[in-house]
C-alpha cells in the first residue's frame, strides 16, 4: 500500500530498539501520533492533513508494525514502546510534544507520560487499554492463542483468507467501506507476513498485560499536561467506563468528548468529527 501524500512524507530515525519508520506532515508545534497493536501510522491518514496546518505532525510506525522492523533484542512491551517513544522524541530533538493515541498506543503514551511528563505539551487519548484493562476481554482468545503457540502457526492461514483478515479489524468499523483490502493487508503483512515476525507478534500479544501501566499510575495521577479524552461509545473493547476513569485520574483532564455510536478504528473513519475537538485543545492550551 502507498498513500501518495502521505508516503511520500515518510523518513527513517536510528533509535536504540532499531530504525522507526514515521511520517511528517506540517509545520508548527510538534504532535505525535502513536497507533495501537496490529496497525500502523495508516491509521492517522485521515486526520493528519486535517490538523497539519497548526502543527508538524509526526506519525510512527511501532518496532514491527508498517515499515519499522523490531529488532530481536527489543523488548516487546507497553514500557519498552514507551521507551522507543522517547528516544525518537530525543532523536528528532523534540522538546515537547501533543501526544495523541490509541488502542494499544493509548496505554504506551500514558507510560510515556508518566515517565517523562517534561515531554508532553498536551495529551489526547482515544480508546485504549486504561488501568488493568490490558488486556482487555474482547481479546482473550487472541491472547490465549498467543500463550499457547497457535497465533503464528495460524498467521499464514489468516493472510491467505482476505474475510478471516479482514474479520480482525471489522468490529472496530462502523462503515466497512473505511475498511479496504489493501489496507487491512499493509497491517498484517508487517506482523504476520514471515515465520519470524509472526514469532515476535505473537510473542508481543503472549506479553500484554497490566504491569506497566499500573507502575505508571502513581505519576499519572500527578500528570498537570492539558488532557482530551475522545471516546467511541460503541466500542466492544473499551467501555465508557475507562474514558471517565482516565478524566478522574489524570488532574490535567478537560474535555471528555463522547463519539456517539463510534467503534475503535474512529480516528480513521471518524477523523472529520475527531479533528476538531483536537485542534480546540491544542488552540487552548496554545492561548494559555
Amino acid at each position: 500500500m502507498f498513500l501518495p501524500g502521505f508516503d511520500d512524507n515518510r523518513h527513517t530515525v536510528r533509535t536504540r530498539s532499531g530504525e522507526v519508520s514515521y511520517v511528517e506532515i506540517g509545520t508548527g508545534p510538534a504532535a505525535l501520533f502513536v497507533h495501537g497493536v496490529a496497525t500502523n501510522a495508516y491509521l492517522w491518514h485521515n486526520l493528519i492533513p486535517l490538523l497539519a496546518d497548526t502543527r508538524r505532525c509526526i506519525a510512527i510506525d511501532l518496532p514491527l508494525h508498517g515499515q519499522s522492523p523490531a529488532a530481536p533484542e527489543h523488548q516487546l512491551t507497553v514500557g519498552a514502546f514507551a521507551d522507543t517513544l522517547a528516544d525518537v522524541c530525543a532523536r528528532l530533538r523534540l522538546d515537547q510534544v501533543d501526544l495523541v493515541a490509541q488502542d494499544t498506543g493509548g496505554a504506551i503514551a500514558q507510560v510515556l507520560a508518566a515517565r517523562h511528563p517534561e515531554l508532553i505539551r498536551t495529551l489526547t487519548l482515544t480508546n485504549c487499554e486504561t488501568h488493568d484493562n490490558i488486556p482487555p476481554a474482547g481479546l482473550a482468545a487472541t491472547v490465549e492463542a498467543a500463550r499457547a503457540g497457535q497465533l503464528a502457526a495460524a498467521a499464514p492461514g489468516i493472510l491467505s483468507d482476505p474475510a478471516a483478515a479482514r474479520a480482525i479489524f471489522a468490529s472496530g468499523y462502523q462503515d466497512q467501506q473505511f475498511l479496504s483490502a489493501e489496507l487491512v493487508d499493509a497491517f498484517l503483512e508487517p506482523v504476520m507476513g514471515t515465520p519470524a515476525t509472526a514469532a515476535r507478534f505473537q510473542e508481543l500479544i503472549a506479553r500484554l498485560g497490566p504491569d506497566d501501566l499500573l507502575a505508571a499510575e502513581p505519576a499519572l495521577r500527578a500528570l498537570r499536561a492539558p488532557t482530551l479524552i475522545v471516546w467511541a461509545t460503541d466500542d466492544e473493547f473499551f467501555d465508557m467506563k475507562w474514558a471517565h476513569w482516565l478524566h478522574d485520574t489524570i488532574p490535567g483532564a478537560r474535555d471528555l468528548v463522547e463519539i456517539a455510536g463510534g467503534k475503535l478504528f474512529f480516528p480513521h473513519e471518524r477523523a472529520a468529527e475527531l479533528a476538531p475537538h483536537i485542534r480546540r485543545h491544542w488552540d487552548t492550551t496554545d492561548q494559555s
